[in-house]
């Protein structure tokens, strides 16, 4: 039995598929984190808040902007991480893993679409 050496266009056009989805999700989800970090979705009553109110809020506002930050972060890295599979895709050589040259399994792929290791070389490089 021959070893496949990449996905078929078929199976190319399925993960496709995945990744446009979850590529949508997260500019949307991108989006809504500028959006609140940049208050855009505020009422403008922020300045009429009392000033002892407003004195306690500012540092948990303040935690909460970072952590929101680096959640926008994130979502970033997440976005181009899916875009550069697309052009895995597009090269036809996605789903090959980057340290062993074979094929990822599909399972993986699907549930983490930007992989370019196995779980097998993940956990031999963490090591």
């Amino acid at each position: 039995m021959e070893i496949k050496k990449r996905y078929s266009d078929e199976e190319l056009e399925e993960f496709r598929g995945i990744i446009n989805e979850k590529l949508e999700v997260a500019h949307r989800d991108y989006k809504n984190l500028m959006r609140q970090l940049t208050n855009e979705d505020s009422n403008g009553v922020d300045d009429t808040s009392p000033t002892y109110n407003k004195v306690l809020e500012d540092g948990s506002g303040i935690q909460s902007r970072e952590e929101m930050i680096q959640l926008a972060q994130r979502q970033q890295k997440f976005i181009k991480g899916l875009e550069a599979a697309l052009i895995r895709i597009e090269n036809k050589t996605y789903g090959i893993d980057r340290v062993t040259g074979e094929l990822i399994p599909k399972e993986r792929l699907r549930i983490v679409p930007h992989a370019t290791l196995s779980v097998a070389s993940k956990e031999a490089r963490n090591k």
